[in-house]
């Protein structure tokens, strides 16, 4: 599913517009976007928990030259389904 089809199939059963639609999806995103910026987790019921985590410096090995590098630490998002969400993608529902 693209963008648009998702912005359409949203606008259908919330009863907004499309373009009112879109407008809460970029704000929706942006406000995400500025609580990860502030290392902050979003809990959405029912469904799951993104978070930032740090991953920690690293060596690493070059396996084309064997050079060894070192990785600086760094931020990652992460997603955390509810167990809800796990079970009905792992019985295929």
């Amino acid at each position: 599913m693209n963008n648009k089809e998702f912005i359409a199939e949203l606008a259908e059963r919330t009863g907004y517009s499309p373009k009112d639609t879109q407008k809460l999806a970029s704000n929706l995103i942006d406000a995400m976007g500025d609580a990860f910026q502030e290392d902050n987790s979003i809990l959405i019921p029912n469904f799951g928990v993104f978070e930032t985590k740090k991953k920690m410096e690293r060596i690493m090995v070059n396996p084309a030259t064997g050079q060894r590098m070192l990785v600086p630490p760094k931020l990652v998002l992460n997603f955390k389904p509810n167990q809800t969400w796990k079970d009905k993608l792992k019985g295929g529902q």
